[in-house]
């Protein structure tokens, strides 16, 4: 008697759950590592796509100091065939990076070179541009304390939705110096895209390159779609 009542209440709990993840597709972020000067920064997300059952994955190579994407920096994968029964779509990414060792090497990518967090978002609403908090976090290896606010542009509605935001940061030194920053790129309209939230702050193992992972919500026939980008700032 126990066991079939913990399987209905598993089976309703799983269809439920799955209910939820398949309202639209998520991503999961991945760290890859710098290069050894902080230069340059690679991270990738996968998931599957929430019709078709196909895995997909993407990468991007960043120049920090220019916050940009390096030449040909943007690879992208989609499997021809719907994924196996318990993958979670990771085999999409692992297959871009072993067809691009020569872009990683031409840039010296160390994928035991990653980041070194700093924060992690633990409520929805703290660092995001649906009128969020302003998040505060330290590093406690410089004894640097930050500020970090959102703010978010929207225009058009529907179909014709269209959005940017940049990010205001203030640095407080072990010292008590102050620095302000602003880093972004609100000039980029991002079609279709909703809300974003800063979920991660990461830093470079050595010399302070600041990584700013954002979280994206975008409107999708069959619900909303997770998607990450990142901001990059040389400290």
């Amino acid at each position: 008697m126990y066991k079939r009542i913990f399987s209905i209440v598993f089976i309703s709990i799983g269809l439920s759950l799955a209910g939820h993840l398949w309202a639209g597709d998520g991503a999961t972020f991945v760290d890859l590592g710098f290069s050894p000067d902080g230069r340059y920064y690679t991270f990738g997300q996968y998931g599957v796509e929430s019709g078709s059952l196909k895995p997909w994955a993407e990468l991007f190579l960043v120049d920090v100091p220019k916050n940009n994407f390096v030449s040909g920096g943007r690879l992208s994968y989609i499997h021809n065939a719907p994924i196996i029964q318990g993958q979670d779509g990771s085999g999409a990414l692992y297959t871009l990076l072993a067809g691009n060792g020569p872009l990683f090497k031409k840039y010296a990518i160390d994928f035991l070179r990653q980041s070194r967090p700093l924060y992690l978002s633990m409520d929805p609403k703290a660092g995001s541009s649906d009128g969020g908090t302003p998040i505060e976090f330290r590093d406690f290896e410089a004894g640097d304390s930050f500020t970090v606010s959102m703010v978010s542009l929207v225009e058009g509605t529907g179909e014709n939705l269209k959005s940017s935001f940049f990010i205001n940061l203030e640095r407080t030194k072990a010292d008590g110096s102050r620095k302000k920053y602003v880093v972004g790129t609100p000039q980029v309209k991002r079609p279709l895209i909703t809300s974003y939230r800063i979920c991660r702050v990461m830093i470079a193992p050595k010399d302070g390159s600041m990584i700013f992972v954002i979280e994206m919500t975008k409107k999708a026939v069959s619900g909303n779609d997770i998607r990450y980008m990142v901001e990059a700032l040389h400290l």
